[in-house]
């Protein structure tokens, strides 16, 4: 008989939280039970779970007992207050925030890329950030048949990866604009920095603070995370992020050199129409290629625009696009699970 699991969800109230809920309606593995947790001013709502209702409890160090697997997605914080008392307790910790992605003892995981990474946990695997995901979904197995030298990445990230605030935010700012008004900016593109610009009809520069060498923490993000799933600190990975006034769906301009010289654009699709979770959208002379708004509420990464660089003889640029709240979150966290149990390490 198939063993059953005990499923926790930290942050079940959040943007990503939600969507784990919804994965998990059809994960692969048998659920035996699902806690849903949340802070204090959450506890009491409820949510519905294959038919259920289920209410929501406030976390706290008690809330592991019995629990298999711990799905994080509540804020780096959270993670650091409550992961401990989860590992002690016996539950595997996927964290979905950015607290333990470059801890040398924690495994910085996209399962089709590095699964067994996996095999090196201590009681917490890291979710990488949602636009390093989708990039090395597409690169990986490019990198395994020709190699890699550099990546230069400018991404078109969508509102969502804000969360709900910033959603909120750009629908009141987009309508401000429509009526002649001036919009009111209090969220992006940081949070945490001193000034706030409208995101509507915008396009910003900037996600998350500035740090070293006038790069965003999110840009250093994406150079590290990459080189660390793939293993490969050579590899040259250099990126600008951009926020842009889309919902959900997170798009990357992607340029990258091989080692292979000889590789053309139809060795590229021959790899990618069969690599594991991208789905090759590339026939320009039909106008195919992959949007955000049609990557919406899918799990796999698209890929398309693919072709030669005029002047470097191994470079290519592509176009990727993904889900930023699915493959670039929760359906990732639910997937790490999945594999976990495919690979008998729950």
């Amino acid at each position: 008989m198939m063993k059953e699991y005990n499923v926790a969800i930290v942050g079940a109230t959040g943007a990503v939280g939600e969507k784990m809920l919804g994965l998990l309606e059809n994960a692969s593995f048998p659920i035996k039970s699902l806690k849903l947790l949340a802070s204090k001013r959450s506890a009491g709502k409820v949510k519905t779970f294959r038919g259920q209702e289920l209410q929501i409890e406030e976390t706290t160090d008690e809330s592991f007992e019995g629990i298999d697997i711990a799905l994080f997605s509540a804020g780096g914080g959270i993670t650091k207050q409550f992961s401990p008392a989860a590992i002690k307790a016996g539950a595997v910790v996927i964290d979905n925030t950015s607290a333990f992605r470059m801890d040398p003892e924690t495994p910085l995981v996209v399962p089709e890329v590095n699964p067994e990474d996996l095999r090196k946990h201590k009681g917490l695997i890291a979710n990488p950030n949602c636009s390093t995901i989708q990039m090395v979904v597409a690169l990986q197995p490019l990198r395994e048949k020709f190699g890699l030298d550099r990546v230069i990445v400018s991404t078109y990230q969508a509102v969502s990866g804000a969360g709900l605030h910033a959603l909120e935010e750009l629908k009141a700012q987009t309508q401000a604009v429509l009526n002649g008004e001036e919009p009111v900016a209090n969220i992006l593109p940081c949070g945490g920095d001193k000034k706030h610009f409208p995101i509507a009809f915008n396009a910003l520069p900037q996600i998350d603070v500035f740090s070293e060498g006038g790069y965003t923490y999110e840009e250093w993000k994406m150079i590290n995370e990459t080189k660390k799933i793939m293993g490969d600190n050579e590899i040259k990975v250099s990126a600008t992020c951009v926020r842009i006034p889309v919902m959900s769906g997170h798009s990357e301009s992607v340029y990258f050199e091989v080692d292979d010289k000889n590789v053309s654009v139809a060795d590229i699709w021959e790899v990618l129409k069969d690599a594991p979770g991208v789905v090759l959208q590339d026939d320009t002379a039909n106008q195919v290629y992959p949007t955000a708004r049609e990557s919406v509420g899918k799990n796999e990464t698209f890929v398309g625009r693919i072709r030669k660089d005029v002047d470097v003889d191994n470079g290519f640029h592509m176009w990727v696009v993904s889900d930023n709240l699915l493959k670039g979150a929760a359906w990732n966290s639910v997937q790490i699970a999945e594999k976990m149990i495919e690979m008998g390490l729950l």
